[in-house]
């Protein structure tokens, strides 16, 4: 039975082999396959005398699953580490729907029956009345205080 803190450890591993693999990879592409720990420099040859004998990605599983071992035993994980990628029988299929634009919503009718020019010319009435008392109690209060 795998223990609860075990299978974090696990999952930490993995994520853990599979970035640092990723990044070994694509130093050794880079011509930076010296720079690399020797740990990664072991792996990567491992990787190549997988490559000689199986497809890609079956050696990138196989050295990725060596890789978490490892990690997993210096991460303190007991007795074996436990699998913690699901394998999926069936292929993903897309589940991304088409966009598709709203519907346009209608305009409001006029509630005076015209076109909408007469909408646009009421508009201004408020914004005026309310500066025009603003005028107002402004001057009453200047007259008071004199």
């Amino acid at each position: 039975m795998v223990k609860a803190a075990d299978m974090l450890i696990a999952r930490r591993a993995d994520t853990r082999a599979r970035a640092d693999f990723a990044t070994w990879k694509m130093m050794a592409k880079l011509n930076g396959f010296s720079a690399l720990p020797p740990e990664a420099q072991n792996f990567l040859a491992g990787y190549k005398t997988l490559l000689e004998r199986m497809g890609e990605d079956d050696a990138t599983e196989a050295t990725i699953t060596e890789v978490y071992k490892a990690y997993y035993a210096e991460m303190g994980g007991g007795g074996t580490p436990p699998d913690v990628r699901p394998r999926t029988s069936e292929p993903v299929t897309d589940n991304v729907t088409a966009f598709r634009r709203p519907s346009p919503k209608p305009k409001p009718s006029n509630r005076f029956g015209g076109n909408s020019i007469g909408n646009s010319a009421r508009r201004p009435l408020p914004v005026a009345l309310i500066f025009a008392c603003l005028v107002v109690v402004y001057v009453a209060i200047r007259m008071l205080w004199k």
